[in-house]
């Protein structure tokens, strides 16, 4: 019985982060299915375990952040994935954004240069029966061209342009959401369809990321 409110606490948590999601503009019925279905509190450890239900973004390992759930759930809409998708993250980060991902698409494949978020991220989807996750520790920013072609990229870091390497691997048709700019000033979200004849560039809104680092990280 003394679990009962804790339990009702977390569950009005829960309920609220969700609002949040379509307050602040995640409309697409199977994102926030998809964000309901991923606990966001499993990608969060530590002193800041008990803020993981609120719209903000948080520390993690490695000097990286968890985004907030309002960016990710507005990525994920303005990528537009479909049940039948490969998609290329860079940037795993906490594994959220993946976890979110792999509820929506055929197959993710998810890219840290940290070793330690990708083998904790890999330890966190097999633990949550996530077999659709392929996890590498590798230079995101080039990608992978053993992988690609892919129906989808997403990009969780910024850089100033975005990457040639990561354009070349997006299928005709295929979109790519990445923020752009410097990470010292305003970044922005975009979004980038390849089409027969190049690319189309779509900017979306302001954002704030942490930079896209080519090579591996020594950790």
């Amino acid at each position: 019985m003394n679990d009962l409110p804790e339990e009702e606490d977390l569950a009005e948590r829960k309920m609220r982060f969700l609002f949040a999601l379509r307050s602040k503009g995640v409309t697409d019925a199977r994102v926030l299915g998809a964000m309901e279905r991923v606990d966001r509190g499993l990608f969060v450890k530590g002193l800041f375990a008990d803020r993981a239900y609120e719209d903000m973004p948080l520390p993690i390992a490695c000097g990286q952040t968890i985004s907030q759930p309002s960016v990710v759930g507005l990525m994920t809409q303005a990528l537009r994935p479909g049940p039948r998708d490969t998609v290329l993250e860079v940037g795993t980060g906490s594994g959220y954004q993946a976890a979110v991902l792999a509820g929506l698409v055929r197959r993710v494949y998810t890219v840290d240069r940290h070793r330690r978020l990708a083998r904790e991220a890999e330890d966190l989807f097999r633990t949550l029966h996530i077999p659709n996750i392929v996890t590498i520790a590798g230079d995101g920013s080039r990608g992978l061209p053993d992988q690609a072609p892919f129906d989808r990229i997403l990009v969780t870091a910024a850089a100033e342009d975005p990457p040639g390497p990561l354009l070349s691997q997006l299928k005709i048709g295929g979109i790519m959401v990445l923020p752009v700019g410097q990470s010292d000033t305003v970044q922005s979200l975009i979004r980038v369809r390849r089409l027969d004849t190049g690319f189309d560039y779509e900017e979306l809104r302001p954002v704030r990321f942490v930079p896209l680092v080519e090579g591996m990280a020594s950790d």
